[in-house]
């Protein structure tokens, strides 16, 4: 190969990741500023919402709490507490016990007075068999639960026999480790009982980190900013894919997932596409490009619908090692998501779903940590050839280092323009020097997750779902 023509490729390549890190910059510059019009005006606008109307009303329908649960025996009879300490009126919890080994079930049954019922389950969708069976409450008190012990089947077989049992017409899919407030399900049925030309088949809300706030008696009492470096840094990635990100895309009717911590689904349509994949790790992700897919193929209008409010605290990776194993499970899950459907991919015939939403999710979430290696290993050639044009490079590196920290300078004005649930001194100068700090902690280890999960699909072909090694949310 002559000169001429390796000048001619490196030029390529040169224009090739210019214009993909431009596009990527101007993707999140429409985002934000999207999502900061959304968030004013919904803020505006549930000012005057009187939620107490909501729990009074007729028109207020049940709710099904799912709560799957798999050796949560260090905090599953506060969490459970918390559940069930909700202000809304109409809703019952079903705790599935997914073939724990530890004492998950012994704790509940002490702990809220429960005895085994003859219980028929309706087998819409098949999951894996009972184990012990369906327990509820002697005392009064807790009515609104329903444990059911079950074998082991996962995450998404343990939802779906929660939605065979559920009664209601909606249903709240919750990880039984997070914290739900108390006004959580009356400000998200809320675009259910509003919207009335599109059908909402699920919404999301915002997922905070709870890791050194203080709990007790299952409720939040006092918010604090953790020391760990590693959740600092989760905090700041939260506020940036919550407030700048996922407002957006719910006003552009292009969400692609509803986050697997809390979200309520229309369960009609969710049983109708069968429940969730069971043979996936993303199975969140995965029911809603399902479910959209299908309102899509029927030709009816929906909507996929998000509260910005902080509704849902759970408690974050603390380590590498954890952390890793949680983000190569999110990566392996999109590739399952986007392959199995990738029929929508570029397909008028599925609107801004399959033009704007899945090319978005292709690029700069699918491709992007593929892209960015590609381009550093390409950097090295460069230094190994000697071809390095400084000045162009150096400028490269300082406008996108420049921007991480812009962007994550305007999560931080978001959170405190809206929410604020940062009050204490000096917490607002640790998150703005914690976002010069957070892309050379974070980002390298988002990354190698994100080649480890590739490298993963690809080579292992694990299913595995990761582990997630808790502390205890009481406790922090």
């Amino acid at each position: 190969m002559d000169t001429s023509t390796v000048n001619i490729i490196l030029k390529i390549l040169h224009y090739l990741f210019f214009g993909f890190a431009f596009l990527a910059i101007l993707s999140y510059i429409v985002l934000s500023v999207i999502s900061a019009k959304e968030s004013i005006e919904y803020l505006k606008k549930n000012s005057f919402v009187n939620y107490k109307d909501i729990l009074s009303s007729s028109m207020a329908p049940t709710i099904t709490i799912i709560a799957p649960a798999y050796n949560e025996s260090l905090n599953i009879v506060e969490n459970v507490r918390s559940l069930l300490s909700n202000h809304y009126t109409k809703y019952n919890v079903i705790i599935v016990n997914d073939g724990s080994k530890d004492d998950s079930l012994e704790k509940l049954i002490e702990a809220y007075d429960l005895e085994k019922v003859d219980f028929i389950i309706n087998q819409k969708i098949k999951t894996k068999p009972l184990r012990k069976g369906v327990f509820k409450s002697k005392n009064p008190a807790f009515e609104k639960l329903l444990v059911v012990d079950k074998e082991n089947g996962g995450k998404a077989d343990a939802l779906n026999i929660g939605l065979n049992i559920s009664k209601s017409k909606y249903v709240a899919c919750i990880d039984v480790d997070c914290l739900l407030l108390e006004d959580a399900l009356q400000k998200m049925i809320k675009p259910f009982l509003e919207q009335t030309e599109k059908r909402v088949i699920a919404a999301g809300g915002v997922i905070r980190i709870a890791n050194s706030c203080k709990i007790q008696g299952g409720r939040l009492l006092d918010i604090n900013l953790p020391k760990n470096l590693i959740v600092q840094s989760q905090i700041l990635e939260y506020l940036r894919a919550f407030l700048l990100g996922r407002m957006a895309w719910s006003r552009l009717n292009g969400l692609l997932v509803i986050s697997g911590a809390f979200g309520i689904f229309d369960k009609e349509i969710a049983i109708k596409v069968g429940g969730y994949d069971t043979n996936t790790v993303g199975e969140d992700m995965e029911l809603i490009v399902r479910m959209r897919r299908y309102m899509e193929e029927q030709n009816e209008p929906y909507l996929v619908s998000y509260i910005p409010d902080p509704l849902c605290w759970t408690e974050a990776p603390d380590n590498y090692k954890t952390l890793i194993s949680q983000r190569n499970r999110w990566t392996r899950g999109t590739i399952e998501t986007l392959r199995k459907h990738r029929k929508i991919a570029f397909n008028k015939n599925y609107g801004a779903f399959g033009l704007l939403s899945y090319p978005y999710w292709l690029f700069f979430e699918r491709l992007s940590p593929i892209i960015e290696t590609i381009g550093l290993v390409y950097f090295g050639i460069l230094l190994a050839l000697q071809e390095v044009r400084w000045e162009y490079a150096l400028s490269f590196l300082v406008l996108a280092y420049t921007f991480s920290v812009l962007f994550s300078l305007v999560a931080i004005y978001s959170e405190e323009f809206t929410f604020h649930q940062y009050k204490k001194k000096g917490n607002g100068f640790k998150l703005i020097l914690l976002a010069a700090l957070e892309p050379l902690i974070l980002h390298p280890i988002i990354l190698y997750a994100a080649l480890k999960g590739n490298y993963d699909y690809y080579f292992n072909k694990t299913k595995k779902w990761g582990t997630m090694t808790r502390k205890g949310l009481a406790t922090a």
